[in-house]
Order: C-alpha cells, then structure tokens, then sequence
C-alpha cells in the first residue's frame, strides 16, 4: 500500500539513528586479548575497584637475540567517571632481558564501533654505564585491536 512505503523509508531512518547512537554509547572495556600493529599479543585481566589491572604481554619483537617469553604486565586504568573511553598505564616487565616498557593510552571506541588502544611506549634497556644513558632509552607508538577467538 502507498501508506506502507511511506513508512518504510522513516523507519530505516529511524533505526539507523537508533543504532549510531548505540556505537557512541559504547564503552571502550581494557580486560581481554588485544594484538598490535606489529602482531605483539597481550591480555589484560578484570580491573579492581581502584582501576588496577594485571596481565600478559608476547611481544612478536625484540630488540636482543633472546628467545621470547610470555612477559607480565601491571597497569591502571583512571577512574572514568562515566566516560566511555578511559586513559590508562602499564608497565611490561620482559621476563627475556634486562628491560622495562612503560606503555600510556586511550581506549577509544571508532566510527565502526570497534574497540581500539591507542598507545605509546618508552622502553629502557639496561647499559653498563652513565656514559651510555643516552642511548638507552627508545620511543614509539602502538595501536592494538581486539583480539577475537576463532569461535567467534
């Protein structure tokens, strides 16, 4: 009927709106597996009640000739007070060398409502003295997305 097409159009519209709402309601959430632009994996376990958090980093580099192992990592979140898309902090303890990476973002939720880590890193590798402090230090930025089981 002529009434029936009308409609149609209004409701699509109207569904449509409803849902774009929905994707910017959407809370980023840090617990669960994430993979970066290099192929580095990590997972971030349920935060208590003060943001803490505690997990897993496998890195898929490196800057030693040390064989890779799975790596732990502390962090905390700030409170977000209903703001769906948090900063946070971790700190990677390497289990395969003499190093530390500090790691600071936000989790954001995009235009197509994935969830995404935007980060960036200094990671300090240990020198046997003063002299060499100045080239110990290395800077970069690390993008993660979640990572999603085969089940899935």
């Amino acid at each position: 009927s002529a009434e029936m097409v009308q409609v149609t159009p209004f409701l699509l519209v109207l569904s449509l709106a409803l849902m774009a709402h929905g994707l910017s309601e959407r809370k980023c959430m840090l617990t669960g597996r994430w993979i970066n632009d290099l192929g580095s994996n990590m997972t971030i376990g349920d935060l208590n009640r003060k943001g803490e958090f505690a997990g897993s980093y496998h890195t898929a580099v490196t800057a030693t000739n040390n064989e890779i192992q799975l790596s732990p990592l502390q962090g905390s979140q700030h409170r977000t007070n209903q703001k769906s898309q948090p900063t946070f902090g971790f700190t990677v303890n390497w289990k395969f060398s003499d190093s530390i990476t500090v790691f600071t973002g936000q989790c954001f939720v995009d235009d197509e409502g994935k969830e995404v880590l935007k980060t960036m890193w200094l990671l300090r590798s240990r020198v046997d003295n003063i002299k060499d402090d100045w080239k110990a230090t290395r800077v970069g930025i690390n993008i993660f997305t979640r990572l999603h089981s085969q089940k899935e």
